[in-house]
């Protein structure tokens, strides 16, 4: 590559950085679902100003800086959405969706003053506030959409089950989204959602309540290592969380002791690449990236051999792994009848 190819490449990933602000803003104050819930012909920077609350000049730069992204259609001082912005950064309930990406990306980068120290001293963050927590629950959502469309279908037997009924445990339930969505979408379970960290816990139940599932989820405050569950559940799920565990071995040895006589454990992880066959790829660039924010924070993502090893020192046998479409994988072990 020529010096003015690279010059631009890197100058892209300096707009770059911009954009996911004008993403996350247009997210969180509601930008984006005034332009798409506004006119057909599309709205004025001071209409959507009044819309969402915001002041005109602020909203008038976002707007020149969201067109100037392609993120937004601006013409004769009139702004609307294309169709494939509203999918994407709108949508939650496909596997493309990654509205929650980018508010994740700007929620933990607020958190960055002490990362050149943790390069130099390897004193990772203290602890994560609040604000971290509920964004995570942002962009689980793009998980639920994944195991709805792409892991339930490698699963059918299992779909089966989840329809006649079944006894469910979501293990770091988070705020408790994916037990909202399975209860909604199966009838028939009755659901358990275990979470270690208290702002998320008090979301779960609110979640719970608010959805009127009060009688069918129920959210508990546990160690994960230490829940104490044996043989209870046909389904033990792990959504994109066993890596962010204090102690992934003793937690992941704790699901498989909850999981009953012919029920599944399945743990839902993204894979890093392998350090021998490291491709410079999109997702491996987004994947190395949030590992950065997973050491900062004491914690790491795993590739796939990493995983198998976790499975191996906590006893629980080797696991099916299946890769979907999206670039997550499934690890599905089932306990003898």
């Amino acid at each position: 590559m020529g010096r003015a190819d690279r010059f631009e490449e890197l100058a892209a990933g300096v707009a770059g950085f911009y954009e996911s602000w004008l993403i996350y803003l247009g997210l969180e104050l509601g930008l984006f679902a005034a332009i798409r819930d506004g006119a057909a012909s599309g709205i004025t920077a001071e209409e959507l100003a009044t819309a969402t609350g915001c002041q005109t000049e602020p909203v008038g730069a976002w707007l020149r800086g969201a067109h100037a992204a392609d993120l937004v259609v601006l013409d004769d001082g009139r702004v609307r959405l294309e169709d494939d912005v509203v999918s994407v950064l709108l949508d939650d309930s496909q596997p493309e969706y990654l509205g929650g990406q980018f508010v994740v990306a700007v929620v933990s980068s607020l958190d960055y003053a002490g990362l050149v120290e943790f390069f130099r001293t390897g004193h990772t963050i203290a602890e994560r506030p609040p604000r971290f927590h509920r964004a995570i629950e942002a962009v689980t959502v793009q998980d639920i959409a994944v195991f709805f469309q792409e892991g339930l279908a490698q699963l059918p037997e299992f779909t089966a089950r989840l329809s006649r009924g079944a006894r469910v445990l979501d293990v770091a339930c988070g705020g408790g989204r994916w037990l909202i969505a399975v209860a909604r979408r199966f009838p028939a379970t009755e659901l358990v959602g275990v979470e270690f960290e208290p702002d998320s816990v008090a979301r779960a139940m609110r979640h719970v309540s608010e959805a009127g599932l009060g009688d069918r989820i129920r959210i508990e405050s546990r160690s994960i290592p230490e829940m104490g569950f044996r043989d209870e559940f046909d389904l033990v799920y792990v959504q994109d969380a066993l890596h962010e565990l204090p102690d992934p071995v003793a937690s992941l040895r704790a699901a498989w002791a909850a999981v009953a006589p012919g029920g599944r454990l399945v743990v839902l992880e993204w894979f890093l690449p392998d350090q021998d066959d490291d491709p410079q790829s999109l997702q491996a660039q987004l994947l190395w990236g949030i590992q950065l924010d997973e050491l900062y924070q004491g914690t790491r993502m795993q590739t796939r051999a990493g995983f198998l090893a976790m499975f191996a020192a906590a006893s629980v046998p080797e696991p099916t792994v299946v890769d979907l479409l999206s670039g997550a994988s499934l690890l599905v072990v089932v306990r003898d009848g």
